[in-house]
């Protein structure tokens, strides 16, 4: 994997406009499918537009309806990929200003007490540990596995669109 310096951190959506996020999994119509920053929950991505608004709403209708659909097919790649029991979708926007969407694989291994909590309960080393960041070495088979879910799911979803 080609080396980044973390200047794209500071424009997520921009870096990968410009092919300088790494984490950057495929484009899809409305935005980028890529791999979370933690992995603690492995398969952890986030689903950026391809344009910088503060919210979903800030999206005409006809590309907030391409977003959602595309977050979903995001999501249904990360369960095949995965096994997860479920996926969760989160958009909050309150740290990070701009519209985002979190996308939680959920597992049947997960601590009972953990399971049923919002993925944000986990305690902070989760999210700050580098033990548990994303690495293309321990990481990289589960993203091709993803991205080749992926470009399954949107090669059936576009072609349903066609007819």
């Amino acid at each position: 994997m080609t080396q980044f310096n973390e200047d794209w951190k500071s424009d997520r959506i921009g870096s990968a406009l410009r092919g300088e996020n790494p984490l950057v999994i495929t484009e899809m119509s409305s935005g980028f499918a890529v791999m979370g920053d933690t992995q603690f929950l492995p398969g952890y991505c986030v689903f950026l537009p391809k344009k910088t608004v503060e919210s979903l709403e800030a999206l005409p209708m006809p590309e907030r309806t391409a977003y959602l659909s595309d977050a979903s097919l995001v999501g249904e790649a990360v369960l095949r990929a995965t096994g997860a029991k479920r996926i969760n979708y989160s958009i909050y926007g309150n740290t990070d200003a701009f519209l985002h969407t979190h996308i939680f694989p959920r597992y049947h291994s997960e601590p009972p007490e953990r399971i049923s909590r919002p993925v944000w309960d986990y305690p902070a080393e989760h999210w700050k540990s580098n033990d548990d960041s994303y690495k293309e070495e321990q990481h990289g088979l589960l993203r091709d596995k993803i991205a080749t879910a992926l470009t399954q799911l949107m090669e059936e979803a576009y072609l349903e669109k066609d007819v």
